[in-house]
């Protein structure tokens, strides 16, 4: 067992103003990735311009705020919010789902493509290459709050986090994700995007994003604790797999869809 680092979650304190590290892992997300896929969006065959990425960058930040909470909301604590449903809108005390997140992306992206004239899946296949860069900062800031820790471990590298109430060594289930569903997922999306016949299909690296995300996110559920209030659930799978399924089914369609068109 290694020491779990003490970090303080607040990054900056002014006045009655914190600044939490989840915060700015957002916003290092959105910047970072905006940044990139306004490189990516006009590299032969272009899917938009530089100026439509800018200008959707706000459209995606709003998809990941309002779909992520509510994503929350309705998957993994809907009886909670239910009885406090003004609690749903205080989204500075925490609670985001990646699946929400992803579906109000989505929703912003057909939106913003139908207003642009641009075909969304050629538009999102730009975009989903830099989803796995929001990710990674996000699951370190999961690991700096030291919240969403893993099933009890007996690893070398097993942590004991400060907020579990047994306070067993634990698998830092967090790091995990963050290299499959950031780093590893990100490197497949940027191979496949430096090949020019994958860029001319559109929809592949869209489907290859959902897809590999399932996958990522299926296999990093085996060390994760599933939450309190929900546990295992259908032959022992827990709501993080079982949100991943259809986004494996709906990844591979597309992605045999690309192909086929090609």
């Amino acid at each position: 067992m290694i020491p779990f680092p003490q970090i303080d979650p607040v990054a900056l304190q002014i006045g009655p103003i914190g600044i939490r590290w989840y915060a700015l892992a957002y916003i290092a997300g959105i910047v970072i990735g905006w940044r990139v896929a306004r490189r990516l969006v006009e590299a032969a065959p272009a899917a938009g311009t530089a100026r439509q990425m800018d200008d959707f960058v706000t459209w995606a930040t709003l998809g990941i705020i309002i779909g992520g909470r509510l994503g929350y909301v309705l998957f993994y604590r809907p009886a909670y919010y239910l009885q406090n449903p003004l609690e749903a809108l205080m989204v500075w005390q925490g609670g985001m789902a990646f699946h929400g997140g992803a579906l109000g992306v989505i929703v912003a992206a057909l939106l913003f493509c139908r207003a642009e004239k641009l075909n969304p899946l050629a538009f999102g296949d730009r975009v989903a290459v830099v989803v796995p860069i929001g990710l990674f900062f996000g699951r370190i800031a999961n690991f700096i709050n030291g919240e969403l820790w893993g099933r009890p471990a007996s690893v070398p590298w097993a942590m004991v986090f400060p907020h579990d109430p047994l306070q067993l060594p634990r698998h830092p289930s967090q790091l995990y994700q963050a290299g499959l569903e950031g780093v590893a997922l990100f490197l497949v999306m940027l191979a496949l995007w430096s090949v020019r016949a994958n860029r001319a299909r559109p929809g592949l690296l869209t489907g290859t994003l959902i897809a590999g995300y399932g996958v990522a996110r299926s296999i990093g559920e085996f060390f994760r604790q599933p939450d309190d209030n929900l546990g295992f659930l259908l032959a022992g799978s827990t709501m993080g797999q079982l949100l991943s399924l259809p986004m494996i089914l709906v990844g591979l369609f597309l992605i045999l869809r690309a192909r086929r068109a090609g």
